[in-house]
């Protein structure tokens, strides 16, 4: 991938009904269980608010957050009409409080020689 690629970021944040660390379990699994495996994605993560972050500038208000860089937008539009994907939000939705999604286009800088 050269640094003029331009990479799609998907960042999705998750405030629950339930924000027992049980429930945060839960939808981490599910993240892991439906959403790695779609062609394009370059990097897949997803995890627990860090409670032991606690800055001013720190948004504190949700749960879990879900982290997708895709190669291009096709990917990323490909990935949101596939069935994993859409199981996943039919089997996890109404354990939603609240789902805010922020998608960015990112260029990708080289890498410094070590």
């Amino acid at each position: 991938m050269s640094a003029n690629d331009k990479l799609l970021v998907h960042n999705v944040y998750f405030s629950l009904h339930d924000r027992s660390p049980e429930a945060r379990q839960r939808l981490i699994d599910a993240c892991r269980k439906w959403l790695p495996n779609h062609p394009g994605i370059v990097f897949f993560a997803c995890g627990s608010l860090a409670e032991e972050l606690n800055r001013e500038v720190n948004v504190r208000d949700f749960d879990v957050g879900l982290h997708i860089i895709f190669r291009d937008q096709v990917a990323h539009d490909y990935y949101q009409e596939t069935e994993a994907h859409l199981a996943f939000i039919a089997e996890n939705k109404a354990t939603w409080k609240q789902v805010r999604v922020y998608d960015s286009v990112a260029a990708q800088s080289p890498t410094p020689q070590e």
